[in-house]
Parts: structure tokens; C-alpha cells; sequence
């Protein structure tokens, strides 16, 4: 006898009801990925690090330019709400107080990684594509590489490239920002 499991798709609205309820706390570290509610892993001390010092470096290049948006939600689409590690984003005079971030006005997402590498690229990654995020970090904190995806077309990113130490990075949507790779690492 085979069993059939069932799931429960929730919608984002659905999503932030059950906050505004308490049945979900602001201690649940969950984010609702394709309507399901998916655990966040532990932040480990090397994933955090790297997340403090892309930020402060990211606030000193880009000098107010864009928001710096880290470890909060960005809503895709009616079903999917992820918490990516940081998000650059346009300025808006209300600073997203009445929406979360959508995607057109997201620069770039950066997702850290050390646990986490394969989930991020085979879901997270495409899902950004689909909802036409310009431009995707995937830094993998264990191999000292940083994954960059850009232009995605029909759901998948175009351009893809592996970047290691020693090698110069640059935000597309500000491109005389440079970044050594060596330094985030």
C-alpha cells in the first residue's frame, strides 16, 4: 500500500497571518519557499562573519546608493517569501515599512553558504531567476568561492560564473564597485 502525504501550500498572506496570530514567533527561523514552510539552518560563527563584513564593506562602497537589506524577507510572488543573507535594494523614502522588498526592486541577493550550498543552488537560485532577480551571490564559506549569476531569461540565469581568490567581483548595477574576492574570505 503506497501512501500519498499530503502537503499544505500556504500563500505569503497566509503566511504572515499565522505570525500576526503567534502561531508562528519571531523565533521560528522558518521561510515559506514555493508555499512551504522550509527551516532555516543554524547560522554557524564563519556564515555570520561573512554576512557582518559583506555588509559593512557593501555600506562603505555603495555610500547610501542602495538599502542594505540582511537576514529579511523579500516577497517573489504569492508563494514564495525567502530570507535571503543580504539584499541590495533601491532606496524608498518609507524604507519598506509598508511592504516587504518585491523583486524589481532588488539589485542583487547575496546567499552565504557553508551547510547550505546545494539547497541554495538547486532551489533558492532558480526560484531568484524565475522572479528575475538581475543578479545572485551564492559564497560558499567552505570551498572560498563566490557563485555569480546574472540575466536571467525564462527562469534561468545566463550567466554564470565561478569566482575564487585574487579574482575582482563587480555589482552589476554598479559596476565601478569592485570587490577582491580575497577579502571576503
Amino acid at each position: 500500500m503506497v501512501v500519498q502525504l499530503l502537503r499544505h501550500q500556504f500563500t505569503v498572506k497566509q503566511f504572515h497571518k499565522m505570525a500576526e496570530s503567534g502561531i508562528l514567533s519571531e523565533n521560528d527561523r522558518v521561510e515559506l519557499i514555493r508555499g512551504e514552510m522550509i527551516d532555516m539552518s543554524p547560522i554557524s560563527t564563519r556564515h555570520s562573519g561573512c554576512v557582518l563584513f559583506l555588509t559593512n564593506l557593501l555600506a562603505l562602497l555603495l555610500g547610501g546608493r542602495a538599502l542594505i537589506n540582511v537576514q529579511n524577507p523579500v516577497e517573489l510572488d504569492e508563494i514564495s517569501e525567502p530570507q535571503p543573507d543580504i539584499a541590495l535594494l533601491k532606496t524608498r523614502p518609507d524604507f519598506y515599512r509598508n511592504s516587504h522588498p518585491q523583486p524589481e526592486d532588488i539589485f542583487l541577493i547575496i546567499e552565504v553558504a557553508d551547510t547550505t550550498v546545494k539547497y541554495d543552488r538547486q532551489v533558492k537560485i532558480p526560484l531568484y531567476a524565475e522572479a528575475n532577480i538581475p543578479e545572485v551571490w551564492l559564497i560558499d564559506v567552505n570551498q572560498e568561492i563566490i557563485e555569480v549569476y546574472r540575466h536571467p531569461h525564462q527562469g534561468i540565469y545566463q550567466d554564470i560564473q565561478t569566482l575564487e581568490k585574487n579574482q575582482s567581483l563587480s555589482i552589476l548595477a554598479f559596476p565601478g564597485v569592485s570587490i577582491n574576492v580575497s577579502e571576503i574570505f
